[in-house]
């Protein structure tokens, strides 16, 4: 089996992407890449048994009608929007809801903040790949700070050059967590760049996705995700991934 993980930026420049050849007993990163073109993406893809992309898949229902009515001139009044809770499902899909309400974080919002460039990318992406299924096709929506908060793992504080410390730790905590995957010659390269670590984590939760071990809507929520995207979160430890 070959997952690959893809951490989404709006910029080639900062987008990584990480591919893991899977054996019965262990895993091997073979490729880890920063500054990825959507030809690249499709490059590395190509062949694998399952993607992880870490980026919304797409917009809330109600932020995707309250737009089209505001553009036709046709939005009711007395909408109340000056409350922040009439404003809330504009602002997030109801896969957010479920992985706040879960305890494992804070998905950024797709229509209200800057993730939505990553996002129109990502829709591009998808339609590249020919990806049509956003609940639970070969391509999943990742979210790695959802994963490593699952498996016990620092999930906040190492992004950025200043946490640089915090991400080298997390790194060899991951070695040890997870001695069966093999980092070969990326170790390094992970401990400087959160985007190619979280890329190893992505391309982890599509191995997730693929064994059946992620969390998925019931039929309530699938009628809503095929539309909005569903984030996949592992209902699995890290040691059963193999």
């Amino acid at each position: 089996m070959r997952t690959v993980g893809v951490d989404l930026s709006a910029s080639p420049a900062k987008t990584a992407v990480a591919v893991l050849d899977w054996h019965d007993d262990r895993a091997r990163v073979t490729e880890l890449v920063v500054g990825a073109d959507d030809a690249a993406i499709r490059r590395y893809a190509a062949g694998a048994t399952r993607i992880g992309i870490d980026s919304p898949f797409g917009w809330p229902d109600e932020f995707v009608d309250f737009v089209v009515a505001h553009h036709r001139h046709g939005l009711p009044s007395g909408g109340r929007l000056d409350e922040i809770a009439r404003r809330r499902p504009l602002a997030l899909r109801r896969t957010d809801l479920r992985i706040a309400d879960s305890g494992l974080g804070r998905p950024l919002s797709v229509s209200a903040d800057q993730i939505a460039h990553v996002a129109f990318r990502c829709a591009g992406l998808l339609a590249d790949l020919g990806v049509d299924d956003r609940v639970d096709g070969w391509a999943v929506e990742a979210y790695p700070a959802g994963a490593l908060k699952r498996w016990g793992l620092t999930s906040r504080g190492y992004k950025r050059a200043a946490n640089a410390p915090v991400l080298a730790e997390l790194v060899g905590t991951l070695a040890a967590t997870a001695p069966w995957l093999d980092l070969a010659d990326h170790a390094e390269t992970m401990t400087r760049d959160d985007d190619a670590f979280d890329a190893v984590i992505t391309a982890l939760i599509a191995r997730a996705a693929e064994l059946g071990r992620t969390t998925l809507p019931d039929a309530d929520d699938r009628s809503v995700a095929v539309r909005e995207g569903w984030i996949h979160v592992p209902d699995v430890e890290l040691a059963e991934l193999v």
